[in-house]
């Protein structure tokens, strides 16, 4: 990291498109910053609190919103400051620890997702086997590397990226953003480019294993009406879910390495945050809304608490 005392900050020149709308900006991340925080936090507490949900889809489930929370921290607060600040910079030391944070974040939702899919791969096709196969041992290996794997992965690329000679500090995005310092390198990032269409690699190779999971369960599905509706109870959600990650990340790894430079700043703003918009806030959402343990349990918590209230009330 022999380039630290030459670059010290990076500027975010994504920003400069926002300045007559920064306000109205402002206020609607902090609302959906909000929401996702109660979204998320909300399914955390209802599957930790209700023992009956604590069966592996709803754990897988519980930290896929956990992943939601830990990736949204590193982007939400940083970008609510710099809406409101005249200079929107940052640091070379934060602006690797934000891309350690939210390409690990991507990525882990990739791996939670691929052990879903085996889950119900496990439940629907093979379901007498199931409690033999997901037993407690095996959910916290596929947890653990869930989250490690990812990790590991983005502590390569950060050692990578760390180590090139750089010729520029102006990053054209609303966050700091791998590719985006590769491309300030002055010398050969190939080393980096390799290493990146390997994770790259790696991770449609996940979308290709949960492609034919799926393949298998509809086979097995329609093979009766009890198949059909377990499919459709808990394997809707989480193909919707995976459309929701797979767009989001795809539209912004291709924009990132082959978009337009004729594109308004405004669409390449969008296309670089929707990925930390749409899903953490809509996969909760999704869970909460059609499996039916989480919802009925969900609509019993709220109806508790307004009950507690009214006593409260009158006292």
């Amino acid at each position: 990291m022999s380039n630290i005392s030459s670059i010290i900050v990076f500027s975010l020149s994504g920003f400069n498109a926002t300045v007559s709308y920064r306000m109205t900006l402002f206020s609607l991340t902090l609302l959906c910053y909000c929401v996702i925080i109660v979204v998320n936090v909300s399914l955390i507490l209802t599957i930790i609190l209700d023992h009956n949900l604590h069966e592996p889809m709803y754990i897988f489930i519980c930290n896929l919103c956990i992943n939601g929370l830990y990736g949204t921290a590193a982007f939400y607060p940083k970008f609510a400051f710099d809406l409101l600040s005249k200079i929107q910079i940052i640091s070379y030391v934060n602006c690797l620890l934000q891309v350690f944070v939210i390409y690990s974040y991507a990525t882990i939702d990739f791996s939670i997702l691929a052990v879903m899919a085996y889950d119900r791969y496990v439940a629907i096709c093979r379901p007498l086997e199931y409690h033999s196969v997901m037993s407690v041992q095996t959910i916290a290996v596929l947890i653990s590397l869930a989250w490690l794997v990812p990790l590991l992965c983005e502590v390569v690329v950060i050692s990578l990226t760390s180590n090139l000679k750089l010729c520029g500090s102006q990053i054209q995005k609303l966050y700091c953003e791998n590719w985006s310092i590769v491309k300030l390198a002055c010398g050969s990032s190939k080393a980096n480019n390799v290493f990146g269409l390997i994770v790259i690699s790696f991770y449609c190779a996940h979308v290709l294993f949960i492609v034919c999971s799926y393949g298998q369960l509809v086979k097995s599905a329609l093979k009766s009406k009890e198949g059909r509706k377990k499919f459709t109870q808990t394997c809707v959600p989480h193909l919707l879910c995976l459309l929701n990650v797979t767009a989001a990340l795809l539209f912004d790894t291709m924009y990132s390495r082959y978009g337009s430079a004729s594109v308004s700043q405004n669409v390449k703003n969008f296309m670089a945050v929707q990925f930390l918009i749409f899903p953490p806030v809509l996969n909760p959402i999704i869970y909460g809304l059609i499996l039916t343990k989480i919802r009925y349990r969900v609509v019993a918590l709220c109806v508790m608490a307004g009950q507690r209230l009214k006593l409260k009330l009158k006292v």
